[in-house]
């Protein structure tokens, strides 16, 4: 009989799970859970509030373990053959994990299950989907920004070094103000404590910004 009811049940449940109101009611818990790890990071709300909040934590995190396991219920392994699928299961499982003693520092990685909206949202799922899409391409461009800076960065390094070594006093630290100067921020005061010694030397950061910003 109970043989005979299993494929019964597991439609029943199927059904269950993948009803569009279902799926509202999950972004809904997810939304609140949200709003409720926001306001446990004022003191004040947490020293007046803080078993309410951490309760209305603790059934959110239920739900989201119930919903896991219905969804491996019905699913059983083909659930692991959609990568939401798992990394929703990675994001819960991470919160189950005890917040104590030398784990006490995941429990801020409680936040992490806000990003189940992103597996919940179809919309937002396709936004992932694309933004994986163009890796590769992004990789490449990527590849191409380190060449540059490398590149500038060795030779920065031998004109620059004596002139302004707080900025190239060395490859790693010219890396990193060549990295700054590339985001524009601040390079004109860089530029002009090269330039001091140096007058000529804006021909050289004025062609790095172009070439470095060219890629982007």
């Amino acid at each position: 009989m109970i043989t005979g009811n299993a494929p019964v049940t597991r439609n029943l449940i199927r059904r269950f799970v993948e009803h569009h109101r279902f799926q509202r009611f999950i972004i809904a818990v997810i939304v609140a859970n949200a709003i409720t790890l926001a306001l446990e990071t004022s003191p004040t709300l947490v020293a007046e509030y803080g078993t309410p909040l951490r309760t209305l934590d603790t059934i959110a995190l239920s739900i989201f373990v119930v919903e896991l396991l219905f969804k491996l219920g019905v699913y059983r392994w083909q659930f692991f053959r959609d990568p939401w699928n798992v990394f929703d299961f990675v994001i819960v499982s991470i919160a189950l994990i005890p917040a104590s003693g030398p784990f006490a520092v995941l429990r801020t990685l409680r936040i992490l299950r806000v990003l189940r909206l992103v597996s919940a949202v179809p919309a937002m799922r396709r936004v992932v989907s694309g933004l994986l899409a163009a890796v590769p391409g992004m990789a490449s461009i990527a590849a191409l920004l380190a060449l540059i800076i490398f590149v500038a960065g060795v030779m920065t390094t031998k004109l620059f070094g004596e002139i302004s070594p707080q900025h190239f006093g060395h490859l790693g630290r010219s890396l990193f103000t060549l990295f700054q100067v590339m985001t524009g921020e601040g390079w004109p005061q860089v530029a002009r404590t090269v330039m001091d010694e140096a007058p000529a030397a804006w021909v050289f950061f004025v062609i790095y910004i172009l070439v470095s910003a060219s890629p982007c």
